[in-house]
């Protein structure tokens, strides 16, 4: 016997209850969304490798260690996406988006693949949900970016919710403060782990996010980006603040927020939930004004966030799950009724009522029970003498003629 294949690491089956659960997440960030004046958009699930190296920055984990990437068999390198953002910029210069009125407002709903150690809620392939806004610098489209990831993750139930908010700065403003945090890191480089003294000279900044208690140490005395912002970075950021008190979220200032991605600029912010653990992330973005050039395409300002669909779900409570209910269940008595039966479940499905006939070869008290166990409100069986329609309900049953078996369902036995 061969052996039994199963789903490789870090990948899982979305099965019946958990698929219904999605959906309903799909809807409501839909309708979020929607209402916010975001429209759908799907980007291919491979890209040009150099699009992420150019955009998410050849310095991130994410292009060093986490994508995977391979030979299109032509000589062009692709790579599975392992996030939204430049894709769908990607997407507003090809398609001359910015045409449109400012700011084209775009969300989507996709699965996203890393290289990366599997933990609870994080996969290798994974699901994103992301919502982002292109051609205005205005501090509004921050604040309101904000607050949308807030009310799905409320609709949703999230549990234990914190919004910690930062701002980066301009490209000049951190690049200058990357040699002074880049000077203090080399000063106490005895004292950090070996990971953050190999990325010194490539992101210092992700020194901030270290779990080595060494290091820890050394960052709880380091100087911080927020000191250093410039009048533009500061009377920006205090616009959004100001924006976002008036509507009355919570939030935490946190000077040590350290996005993973190089094309953040200004305002940065994330949500954890207390429900997780040590791994509290739940989604997050920030502006990404300097990311189009990065890539090819003229000046444009940009701000979005994207949350693991997989992370808000385990931060949330179970959710309820309403299956479809199913009014009419067809059998038949016979194996030469077959056709008749097969035909009035199709009929009644084009009339838009939720019917199943008998698919598996049960006999007559085997259909029977199937109907009862599926939930099934009416049943009719057809056989030589006529189709009797019964009510699982009341247990009334009588006999009707086949073309007003809908008639009967949609309106009770009346």
């Amino acid at each position: 016997m061969r052996p039994k294949l199963q789903a490789p690491r870090g990948t899982y089956d979305v099965l019946g209850d958990d698929a219904m659960v999605r959906v309903s997440v799909e809807k409501q960030a839909a309708q979020i969304l929607g209402r916010a004046g975001y429209s759908r958009i799907e980007t291919p699930a491979f890209e040009a490798t150099e699009l992420f190296a150019r955009g998410v920055g050849e310095s991130t984990d994410v292009v060093q260690k986490e994508m995977y990437t391979f030979d299109d068999g032509g000589g062009e390198s692709l790579t599975l996406r392992p996030e939204g953002t430049a894709p769908v910029c990607r997407a507003y210069m090809e398609h001359g988006m910015h045409k449109l009125p400012a700011p084209v407002k775009l969300w989507y709903l996709s699965s996203f693949f890393r290289r990366e150690r599997p933990q609870a809620a994080r996969f290798r392939q994974f699901w994103q949900i992301g919502a982002e806004a292109i051609g205005s610098d205005d501090p509004a489209v921050d604040a309101e970016s904000i607050l949308l990831l807030a009310e799905l993750l409320e609709a949703l139930g999230a549990r234990g919710l914190r919004l910690r908010l930062a701002s980066l700065g301009t490209p000049e403003t951190r690049a200058a403060y990357r040699v002074e945090l880049q000077a203090y890191l080399r000063e106490h480089e005895a004292e950090l782990s070996e990971e953050v003294r190999a990325r010194i000279e490539l992101n210092p900044l992700r020194a901030f996010d270290a779990d080595h208690p060494g290091t820890r140490r050394v960052m709880a005395g380091a100087p911080l980006l927020t000191d250093r912002l410039n009048d533009a970075d500061r009377e920006h950021f205090a616009a959004v603040r100001e924006l976002l008190d008036g509507t009355g979220i919570d939030y935490e200032l946190d000077p040590t927020l350290v996005r993973g991605l190089d094309y953040y600029t200004r305002t940065v912010f994330e949500y954890t939930s207390d429900a997780l653990g040590a791994q509290s992330g739940v989604g997050g973005g920030g502006r990404y004004d300097g990311l189009m050039e990065e890539i090819g395409g003229p000046p444009t300002p940009g701000m979005g966030w994207a949350a693991g669909l997989e992370r808000m779900l385990l931060a949330s409570p179970p959710a309820p799950v309403a299956a479809v209910p199913l009014e009419l269940f067809v059998a038949y008595a016979k194996p030469e009724r077959r056709v008749a039966a097969f035909r009035l479940a199709a009929d009644a499905r084009r009339a838009g009522h939720a019917a199943r006939v008998e698919l598996a070869g049960r006999s007559l008290k085997g259909q029977l029970k199937q109907a009862d166990r599926a939930g099934a409100r009416y049943v009719a069986i057809l056989g030589d003498e006529g189709t009797a329609l019964k009510d699982m309900e009341s247990g009334e049953q009588r006999t009707v003629e086949p073309d007003t078996v809908m008639h009967h369902i949609t309106r009770g036995f009346v």
